[in-house]
């Protein structure tokens, strides 16, 4: 329940129900005011001046003001929070009155408002009280189990992997677009059982439901499915920076993974057109990037994806001095994206028609991230949503060379580094010129596709599932808002 622990698309999900930023999304992804009524750049230096929302008021009925502001941000921003990165940009932090706040910047960003919409405000004199003044990622304390917000749903009942009950919180400042009067989440780990628990009535809504299940639920009475497109581009990553590979039974001295060759490789052994058609049942959209087309920053220049070509693939092993191929060890979750560990066994198979053989490892999402962090692995699956709906964002997390003190690159568990890649990256961030802008988008798409730093690989569905008479938004990012849902 912390809402600095942990930067995961779910968690920060559910917690948008409870906790609130500065600015929030609405259904169609928009910027908009939430505990802010509005913004506007600084005059005379680089950076954003927030007009805070006054009555606001926490679900323990603690006034909102600028001090909650302050403590949140040094607390986001902190060594231990997860979500550190998302304030790398920011010099200096202010509070002008009880209701105004200033984030004075490095550089024009015309970008930081929307970058920083899940970033949730906590009551400090909560937080204090409670020896919460840093977020816990390795270790509980108290705002692990309890929360304090001021959303529209406060937490009623908290017990960790069998079920979280929320109520609406009838001092939220908005007018409620929602008629919920209880809320209950239950995490559900066989997808079997989630479809018949939702078909049995026993619960109203389930995200996802597997692909194979489609057509059975819209053919139920009373039942529904909603479909769209995430924003989620899923990709395999590289041990860039490993010296040899980790799980391999025949080369034991090197990392043919380092060279692009070996890289440009894997990526032609890979058909998308056949893993959509048969482990995704034609619901995915094959990428070329780390954004999708539908998103900012998106190079229509470089939309060509790699070819399913196992001859090539071949020759460029040869060329590269592995002509027989070589084992090592893949890494992917079996609960994390839609039809995960389906997908990764279809390309190991892929992989080993070219003579790349694939050790293939799944594990479930809990411990997925800790493993990658330690480099536990060869080559690793990976899904990534753009947080500020811009390429910046995921050159930011997964294309920047790691930082310790800023945090940026901090998803890049692969290692790549590349020093131009990173010289643009505050270049896109600030440009205000579209063109100007695309040109350099353009220049380092072309960059990181020329590497294969990652071998994008598809866009992720929607496919939620709900009783007829539950009515609700399906956003783009797969967040789930409670506050607007009806039930008929």
């Amino acid at each position: 329940m912390d809402p600095h622990a942990v930067n995961a698309a779910p968690v920060t999900s559910f917690l948008n129900n409870i906790y609130e930023g500065l600015v929030r999304r609405d259904a169609e992804m928009a910027v908009q005011p939430s505990v802010a009524t509005s913004w506007e750049p600084l005059e005379n230096e680089p950076g954003w001046r927030f007009h805070l929302r006054e009555g606001v008021t926490y679900h323990d009925g603690s006034e909102f003001t600028a001090e909650d502001v302050a403590f949140s941000y040094e607390r986001a921003a902190s060594e231990q929070s997860d979500v550190r990165s998302w304030f790398a940009p920011v010099t200096e932090f202010r509070v002008v009155d009880d209701y105004t706040v200033e984030f004075v910047l490095d550089r024009p960003n015309p970008l930081f408002p929307g970058s920083i919409a899940n970033f949730m405000i906590m009551d400090s004199g909560w937080a204090t009280e409670n020896d919460a003044e840093r977020p816990s990622r390795d270790a509980e304390n108290y705002a692990t189990l309890h929360t304090n917000g001021t959303g529209p749903f406060m937490l009623e009942s908290r017990d960790p992997g069998v079920e979280t009950r929320l109520v609406p919180y009838k001092g939220w400042w908005a007018e409620p677009e929602h008629n919920i009067t209880e809320a209950i989440f239950t995490p559900i780990g066989n997808p079997a059982t989630g479809l018949a628990a939702l078909l049995s009535g026993e619960i109203d809504m389930i995200n996802p439901i597997p692909l194979q299940n489609v057509e059975e639920v819209e053919s139920r009475e009373r039942f529904k499915v909603l479909e769209g497109m995430e924003t989620r581009v899923v990709m395999f990553g590289f041990g860039h920076e490993h010296e040899t590979l980790k799980y391999s039974d025949d080369v034991t001295d090197a990392n043919p993974f380092a060279d692009p060759r070996v890289r440009r490789a894997a990526a032609h052994a890979i058909d998308v057109a056949t893993i959509n058609r048969v482990v995704m049942r034609g619901k995915v959209e094959p990428v070329s990037q780390l954004v999708p087309p539908f998103l900012s920053g998106y190079s229509e220049k470089h939309a060509a994806r790699p070819a399913y070509d196992p001859e090539r693939a071949r020759e460029l092993l040869a060329e590269a001095g592995y002509p027989d191929g070589f084992s090592f060890g893949l890494k992917c979750t079996n609960d994390r994206y839609i039809n995960d560990e389906a997908l990764c066994r279809a390309a190991a198979s892929m992989f080993a028609e070219v003579g790349l053989d694939a050790e293939l490892t799944t594990v479930p999402v809990r411990n997925y991230w800790e493993q990658l962090r330690a480099d536990e692995f060869d080559m690793y699956l990976l899904g990534w949503s753009p947080g500020t709906f811009d390429i910046e964002h995921p050159v930011r997390f997964l294309l920047s060379t790691p930082n310790a003190e800023t945090r940026l690159g901090s998803w890049n568990f692969c290692g790549y580094s590349n020093p131009r890649v990173d010289e643009l990256l505050p270049l896109i961030q600030s440009e205000l010129d579209p063109e100007a802008r695309q040109a350099l988008v353009d220049e380092l798409v072309a960059i990181t596709q020329s590497e294969m730093a990652y071998i994008p690989l598809c866009v992720q569905p929607l496919i939620w599932a709900a009783k007829e008479n539950i009515d609700l938004t399906q956003r783009a990012d797969n967040f789930f808002f409670l506050r607007w849902v009806t039930v008929n």
